[in-house]
């Protein structure tokens, strides 16, 4: 069996509902993307249901969790974190992963 595990990340930012967003659309092109405006969150789910990214916007972060299979962990860290600092190229943004064990991911920016 695979072992799920979390990575979760927390960006500061004044535009996070934008960037989740943008996210959620860009990426949901090929996955399941879903984005509630109201409530400034969304997730995507890639993989066949093996992986599973949440967004979260409060007025100054984007939070993200991604909850997949240790393997697969590194992998959309970066992905969500590369376009998360190409998009907020002008905000220059920084993202640093921690993982569920509190161990430090990848970082992108």
């Amino acid at each position: 069996t695979m072992t799920t595990t979390t990575s979760t990340t927390s960006v500061p930012t004044t535009r996070a509902s934008r960037y989740g967003k943008q996210l959620v659309s860009h990426l949901g092109r090929h996955s399941a993307g879903v984005w509630d405006d109201d409530a400034g969150s969304g997730s995507l789910t890639f993989n066949d249901d093996a992986v599973h990214v949440t967004f979260d916007s409060t007025p100054d972060a984007l939070k993200i969790e991604i909850r997949a299979g240790e393997a697969d962990i590194p992998t959309y860290e970066d992905v969500v974190g590369r376009h998360l600092v190409r998009f907020g190229e002008r905000d220059a943004l920084q993202v640093g992963w921690t993982r569920a064990d509190g161990s430090p991911g990848t970082a992108q920016g």
